[in-house]
């Protein structure tokens, strides 16, 4: 990646000057309570190098997806709490994203300081398709940081959008890559360049449109495709087999016998599923073959055959991909796929694979059933970023800070 990195922007000396640094701080809520922190503490490393050095801190985030206007349910408040926690200093949050509290805090910071302005996205210039409203927005993001500011853009969840915090304000600003950023944008040019064999590809979660662009991509250049998650119902039907009330994409039954017809030497599917009666924590299920899922229930989990049969694959892989949970996690009934085809992940990184789990609920799960992040080669923070960076598209928070510099 050709740009300026965080080091560079050390090496030119950051005490006495403001930095505006766009995080990616879009962590679940349940209430006002954090249920998974883990992009904050993904943020922390280039945070505290920064703010080591002698920085003064303008933070922007994102939270949910507000409408272009205050919303106290997308408040950052419980954000800029947990940030204070893990950095070991006072957050302070600004009433608004670019007004006149966010501006007199910005203008009293002085070195070490912190402050998050509010949710970027209560303004709808943020998100505007309109380059001019964009640019204007970033350039009241600019301001914040004065004539000596400088930007680093360390939320690679966000990179995948032409958005204002993200790319514009890099265009008016000396731009930086944050350690986040450049770590993931590494570790993807390693999947998509000449990965060790075998090359194993996971992909769960609900919907076969969500993926489809990155089942053709890539496809054709691994070596085992396994399919897992809400998606492989459309694929079963696809083969002809009922799904009874389970999760399925009619519209996308022919593409999905078009993908079996092309890469059915590579494309796994599950061979029994948990079934159930209904979508609940408690709901009553049992374990049936994945051609025989009786009428009015619901696939909610790949059963423990699927999970054998995609252990055997992975446990020889040398470099696999992991993109999405293989069932409703959430509820323990239903999270033995998911744990059983990491702990198959595991098995692999612990033999020398290379394991990269693609963000999102793959990276959710792996905390929320407590697998260990220590476990895989690398976590990402940004499953949608991720998936458009191996489907060969251009990252528009990255091609901005190459072009800035």
């Amino acid at each position: 990646m050709a740009v300026s990195t965080l080091s560079d922007l050390l090496d030119a000396g950051v005490e006495g000057r403001k930095i505006l640094v766009r995080c990616d701080l879009n962590v679940p809520l349940d209430g006002t309570t954090i249920t998974d922190a883990g992009r904050i503490t993904a943020s922390l490393p280039t945070l505290n190098a920064l703010l080591d050095a002698g920085a003064a801190l303008v933070i922007t985030a994102h939270l949910g997806r507000p409408k272009g206007e205050a919303d106290p349910e997308f408040s950052l408040a419980p954000v800029a709490e947990k940030l204070g926690d893990e950095l070991g200093r006072y957050v302070q949050l600004a009433g608004d994203v670019v007004g006149p509290d966010a501006r007199e805090r910005a203008n009293g910071l002085t070195d070490g300081d912190v402050l998050l302005v509010e949710n970027v996205r209560f303004d709808p210039r943020e998100t505007s398709k309109d380059e001019s409203e964009r640019a204007a927005f970033a350039a009241e993001l600019a301001s914040l940081v004065g004539e000596d500011g400088a930007f680093v853009s360390n939320g690679f969840g966000v990179v995948h959008r032409a958005q204002a915090s993200v790319y514009d304000v890099a265009k008016l600003l000396p731009a930086y890559a944050g350690d986040l950023v450049q770590s993931e944008v590494d570790v993807l040019a390693d999947l998509t360049g000449d990965p060790k064999r075998p090359y194993a590809v996971v992909l769960g979660g609900s919907k076969v449109s969500d993926k489809l662009a990155v089942i053709e991509a890539l496809a054709p250049k691994v070596d085992t495709l396994v399919i897992g998650g809400g998606m492989c119902f459309t694929f079963l039907a696809a083969q002809g087999h009922g799904v009874g009330s389970s999760l399925l994409q009619e519209e996308m039954i022919d593409t999905c016998k078009d993908l079996l017809a092309k890469y059915g030497d590579v494309i796994t599917l599950p061979v029994d599923v948990v079934a159930a009666d209904g979508f609940a924590a408690d709901a009553p299920h049992t374990t049936v073959a994945s051609d025989a899922i009786p009428e009015g229930k619901m696939g909610l989990d790949i059963g423990p055959d699927s999970v054998a049969a995609f252990a055997e694959k992975l446990t020889s892989a040398k470099t696999v991909f992991w993109n999405g949970p293989m069932g409703v996690f959430e509820f323990e009934a239903f999270s033995a796929g998911t744990r059983g085809v990491a702990e198959a992940i595991i098995t692999a990184t612990g033999e020398g694979a290379f394991s990269v789990v693609g963000g999102g609920d793959s990276a959710a799960a792996v905390r929320t059933l407590g697998l260990g992040e220590e476990n895989f080669s690398h976590i990402s923070t940004g499953g949608g970023a991720s998936l458009e960076y191996l489907e060969g598209k251009e990252l528009p928070g990255v091609t901005a800070l190459e072009r800035g510099n």
